[in-house]
């Protein structure tokens, strides 16, 4: 990249300054590493996974955002990469409203809303768009909390015609 193109920056210290827009989600700017575990929606079954979450900025009154993930076994050796989603956290109409745009690799595209409120997001799904091939997603609940310095979250799922059941929850550390 140029010199005369800004690149995003996840360091609130260095790069074009935080648009004061983004005060909401301030602790939420950086790379976020750690460890999960979740819950298949068809099956059931327990799984484990490490996660990688970056909210970077540019100046412009939204985060970009991208998560990164990897199944892998109860010793937490990889079993394979899994599940990616990307886009942008974005205030809301109302002083402590946040909209969040996704798009992931399983082929869903979600728009989320929410409240902030003293370190901790709390947002569902208002529209869930499917492509083609993918698997039909009713809604998505998360709520994610930045407490003693880390970043927790936990989701619930509601995968076609079922309701929300517990899906993601993760405890991750600031790289």
């Amino acid at each position: 990249m140029t010199a005369d193109r800004p690149a995003d920056t996840t360091d609130l210290r260095t790069g074009a300054p935080l648009h004061d827009a983004l005060l909401a989600l301030l602790p939420l700017v950086g790379t976020w590493r750690g460890r999960g575990i979740g819950v298949a929606p068809a099956s059931g079954e327990l799984f484990h996974y490490e996660q990688e979450l970056v909210f970077a900025h540019d100046g412009r009154p939204f985060l970009a955002y991208a998560a990164r993930s990897w199944l892998v076994d109860e010793a937490g050796e990889l079993i394979r990469p899994a599940w990616r989603e990307t886009g942008f956290w974005r205030p809301g109409a109302g002083p402590d409203d946040v909209e969040v745009v996704l798009a992931s690799n399983t082929g869903q595209a979600l728009v989320l809303a929410g409240t902030a409120g003293d370190q901790q997001w709390e947002l569902a799904t208002t529209s869930a768009t499917p492509a083609a091939t993918a698997k039909q997603v009713d809604g998505e609940r998360r709520l994610y909390a930045v407490h003693t310095g880390r970043l927790v979250y936990a989701t619930e799922l509601a995968p076609a015609g079922a309701p929300f059941a517990p899906h993601l929850n993760a405890d991750l550390v600031r790289a």
